[in-house]
């Protein structure tokens, strides 16, 4: 019993401390988000943002987390690959015919709030 005992509890201190998911952007908070990076910057107003920054696209929004998390779960190899061969309504390329598979790569984290050169 005691042993029970110190296995919940543990397992209670550990879920505590676990980081907590940021809350998703206001819209307007959406629309200013960009890479801090000035040639990411452009390629995501061009290609990007016209669906990830407008909540009624229905493309997870720009560091909404919530949205996000469980596509990030799927890997950043089937995210890079829906993204270059499009998926549901998202474009093949996301029609960005400039972009390379890193920029891809570094756009996707962007967006998915795993890189923190947002301005």
């Amino acid at each position: 019993m005691r042993r029970g005992l110190v296995f919940v509890a543990a397992a209670l201190v550990v879920s505590a401390c676990g980081a907590k998911v940021p809350p998703p952007p206001t819209p307007e908070q959406a629309l200013a988000l960009r890479p801090a990076n000035a040639r990411l910057a452009s390629l995501y107003e061009t290609s990007c943002h016209a669906c990830h920054a407008i909540p009624e696209t229905g493309a997870p929004l720009v560091h909404d987390r919530a949205a996000w998390d469980p596509r990030w779960k799927q890997g950043e190899a089937v995210l890079l690959d829906h993204t270059i061969q499009g998926f549901n309504a998202m474009p093949a390329t996301g029609q960005c015919a400039t972009c390379t598979p890193d920029d891809f790569k570094a756009l996707i984290r962007f967006m998915a709030g795993r890189d923190d050169s947002a301005s």
